[in-house]
């Protein structure tokens, strides 16, 4: 009896292990030297006050998706950070150019990335 619940038990980890997802782009998307997360976001007025400000600009736009006003702002020093996903190429697009006209051209760096459809 004990052979035989050991016996199904790697049989369910073994299947669970060969129908693991394939995540290789995620692997290498976040394989970035020093990548910016929330928790590094800066606590001084200047970078907070450009967070509410792309924040607010972006949820202005009726157009976009909850994913998108979701998007992650991380600003470090006046430079500013995009993560997290979007539905569309189109959403990734307005996003960045709302960061760059409230931040300033050089001052955005995206990892937006397209959402797979469901």
């Amino acid at each position: 009896m004990k052979l035989r619940f050991v016996s199904i038990a790697l049989l369910a980890i073994s299947s669970a292990l060969a129908q693991a997802p394939d995540n290789t782009k995620v692997n290498k998307r976040d394989d970035v030297k020093n990548p910016v997360t929330a928790d590094q976001q800066s606590n001084n007025k200047a970078d907070l006050d450009l967070v509410r400000n792309i924040r607010k600009e972006i949820t202005k736009e009726k157009n976009l998706s909850t994913y998108a006003k979701n998007i992650k702002i991380i600003t470090r020093d006046g430079m500013t950070t995009l993560r997290g996903p979007v539905k569309s190429q189109e959403e990734k697009e307005a996003v960045e150019a709302i960061a760059k006209r409230v931040a300033g051209d050089g001052k955005v760096e995206s990892h937006i990335e397209i959402a797979p459809p469901k």
